[in-house]
């Protein structure tokens, strides 16, 4: 093995041009960590944020990190070396995983290369019912919404809020999930299905089938018709989307219900919701490796799938880039390493 890999760096913020497909040290691993040889690696919002240097922040909260970057934070392949005191994994395992997030926030993760280093803490045996695309398109999305509807899973102070956000009950419950057709939408959807909830899912018209498909058990086309304008005592409304007036859905929810926001920035109806008895929480995303073995057991046996939007090689990771920055994306983009 050299100590040279390709991997798509960044030496200065910017457009998707920015991205550069060219040699860099293979990284060096720890006691607790393992080396993976990337077989393929997802595109996640973040990505394209830190890529940008996070300009719709504040500017005292913009990174200012010492150039070249490797975006990335989802993986799938195979352990190439483990550290010294890892046992749980061996060389030659296949696994996945969203790798050192969000500490790495600022940064990148190193997932957009040929080989990533991973804490062992993060990793999870791949689930043997999919292949490396489809579970490296999982981590960040299945974790976010496993983390927001099923098992928060630790006891970190939240960054957004003063209260930790804890999970509901769903079955028998009313869900409407808002942005249903992206990378979290569409396991939302799935994940509150499997608890047994009646499922709204809100997108744009070209992802009616694929929802239809996810078993969700009304679709609003929102190009045609204001999702709040037609949902009414809903338990739960989980918005996948953000941006303006995220408090619309408000009273579309039941007393003592809850709005769960995954991007809460801009949301300016708390007054509303104490009035109506409503909770809104928010959390942010962390790896956790056994919370992906424990969600991966749905991807193994079919209960929740991955719906794959497009892949393209690593090497063009700036025209992935580009058509993520279109927006309208079904489900996850993928960079494939080999």
């Amino acid at each position: 093995m050299t100590d040279m890999m390709k991997a798509v760096r960044l030496h200065e913020f910017g457009g998707p041009d920015v991205l550069l497909y060219e040699d860099a040290p293979r990284p060096k691993i720890s006691a607790d960590d393992v080396l993976v040889r990337v077989h393929a690696a997802s595109i996640n919002p973040p990505d394209l944020y830190l890529r940008d240097g996070y300009h719709a922040l504040p500017p005292e909260w913009q990174p200012s990190p010492s150039f070249p970057l490797i975006l990335g934070t989802d993986v799938s392949g195979k352990i190439a070396a483990v550290g010294e005191d890892v046992s749980q994994f061996e060389v030659g395992d296949e696994v996945y995983a969203m790798v050192r997030f969000p500490h790495d926030l600022m940064t990148g993760s190193n997932a957009y290369a040929e080989y990533v280093r991973v804490p062992a803490s993060d990793l999870a045996l791949k689930p043997v019912g999919i292949d490396h695309i489809q579970a490296s398109a999982a981590p960040m999305s299945l974790l976010t919404a496993w983390q927001f509807l099923v098992d928060l899973g630790r006891h970190a102070p939240n960054p957004f809020q003063t209260f930790s956000h804890s999970p509901v009950p769903l079955a028998g419950k009313t869900v409407l999930v808002n942005g249903a057709g992206g990378g979290v939408g569409h396991f939302a959807v799935q994940i509150a299905k499997w608890q047994g909830a009646k499922v709204i899912a809100v997108a744009s018209g070209k992802h009616e089938a694929l929802l239809n498909d996810l078993r969700a058990d009304i679709f609003v086309d929102y190009t045609k018709v204001a999702a709040e304008t037609v949902a009414r005592d809903v338990d739960l409304v989980f918005d996948a989307v953000g941006g303006v007036a995220m408090e619309r859905f408000l009273p579309s929810i039941k007393p003592d219900g809850a709005l769960f926001l995954v991007n809460p920035l801009g949301f300016s109806g708390h007054d509303e919701a104490a009035r109506r008895k409503i909770t809104v929480s928010t959390m942010q995303v962390r790896s956790n490796g056994a919370q992906l073995a424990e969600a991966g057991r749905l991807l193994d046996d079919g209960s929740v799938r991955v719906v794959i939007d497009s892949t393209y090689p690593l090497a063009e990771a700036s025209a992935a880039h580009h058509r993520a920055s279109e927006g309208s994306i079904q489900g996850k983009m993928v960079l494939v390493a080999d």
